[in-house]
Order: structure tokens, then C-alpha cells, then sequence
């Protein structure tokens, strides 16, 4: 009997993507033996609050820049497809229909652990994916007896955002090909958080 494939679940607004998610997805790869990240940018996250994301097109062409050229990196556009908040449980039940003979892997940060038994349909999420942990700055927080993907990243997308606002450069925060998107479309000028 063949294995099945073992792919990772990586959501988030990505507004904008920086070398912090793209490491994390690396040692996402490395360390729990996954064969593909699928970056899954959210449309409304019922979670965050605040101001709206980039327009969806300019976050996937700035995700679609930063994994040129990453054969174990790709994007899956679903939850931009589907109207209203991005619920976990909808993207993982579309995409199990899509893909067969794949165990999913649901990435998330430390700082979700606690609050994850208010996801929608949390029982049947967790029958459908196993989920593994982005210490981080929680290194020895709860993981819920999941996996753990040790490595601390100090950077956000709300401080990028807040750099671009304040007139400074986010060279070496995002990839190149990234940081020529933002100032090409003029994004985050007016994002003072």
C-alpha cells in the first residue's frame, strides 16, 4: 500500500508575506517530514479585526513572488473564492474533496492553542488534520500534545506595515521581488496601527 502524501495547511491574511512565514514554512517542511506547504490566503479571518488586508490579488501576487521557484511551495486561493469569513473547517473539507490520499497537516501559531476550541467545528477539523505548533515567542507554552515547529522569528506583517507607514524600508523583512510589489502599488502608506 502506497503512503499517503503528507502536505501542510499554512493560513493567514500574508498582508504582506515576510522571510518570517517563508522560514517558518521551511522548517515546517524540514522538520515534520511534510512534501508541500500550501500558503492559504485568508479572505476575512473571523479572528483578526482591525483594517481591511491588501486587496486578495495583490497579497497572491506577493505570495506567488516570494515561492518562485520553491517546487514545495504553493498557494491555494479558496478561501478568496468563497464569500464571508475564512472558517478552517470549509478550506480543509474543499480541499480533502480535491486531493485525494493526502493527511493534512494544519499549521498553527502558539499563540492560537488556546483559543482554537472556538473554531467552527473544531470536532470535526480535528478528525480531519492533525495540527502542529509555531512555538515562536511561546517556546514553552501549551502545544495541545501536537507537534512542535521550534523556531523564534521576531518580525510581523503589522510591523512591516507600520515601517511603510512611518517612511522606513523593509529590505531584507520581505524578499526582494516582494518589497518591489509594495512599492510598486503603493501598499501600507496609510497603515499607521
Amino acid at each position: 500500500m502506497i503512503p499517503n502524501r503528507k502536505f501542510g495547511l499554512f493560513g493567514g491574511s500574508f498582508d504582506p508575506v515576510h522571510h518570517g512565514h517563508l522560514i517558518l514554512a521551511r522548517e515546517a517542511l524540514e522538520q515534520l517530514g511534510l512534501e508541500r506547504i500550501l500558503f492559504i490566503p485568508a479572505n476575512i479571518s473571523p479572528h483578526k479585526t482591525g483594517s481591511p488586508p491588501a486587496p486578495p490579488a495583490l497579497r497572491v501576487a506577493m505570495l506567488k513572488a516570494a515561492i518562485d521557484g520553491n517546487a514545495a511551495f504553493s498557494i491555494e486561493t479558496c478561501e478568496l473564492e468563497r464569500e464571508g469569513p475564512s472558517y478552517a473547517i470549509d478550506t480543509v473539507r474543499h480541499l480533502a474533496a480535491k486531493h485525494a490520499g493526502v493527511d493534512w497537516t494544519f499549521l498553527i501559531g502558539g499563540d492560537n492553542v488556546a483559543a482554537l476550541d472556538t473554531w467552527k467545528e473544531i470536532d470535526a477539523l480535528r478528525g480531519m488534520v492533525e495540527f502542529a505548533v509555531f512555538t515562536g515567542r511561546h517556546p514553552a507554552g501549551e502545544t495541545g500534545g501536537w507537534p512542535r515547529i521550534d523556531r523564534r522569528i521576531d518580525l510581523s506583517s503589522s510591523e512591516i506595515r507600520n515601517r511603510i507607514a512611518r517612511g522606513l524600508p523593509v529590505r531584507y523583512f520581505v524578499p526582494d521581488a516582494v518589497d518591489r510589489l509594495i512599492a510598486e502599488h503603493r501598499l501600507y502608506l496609510h497603515d499607521r496601527l
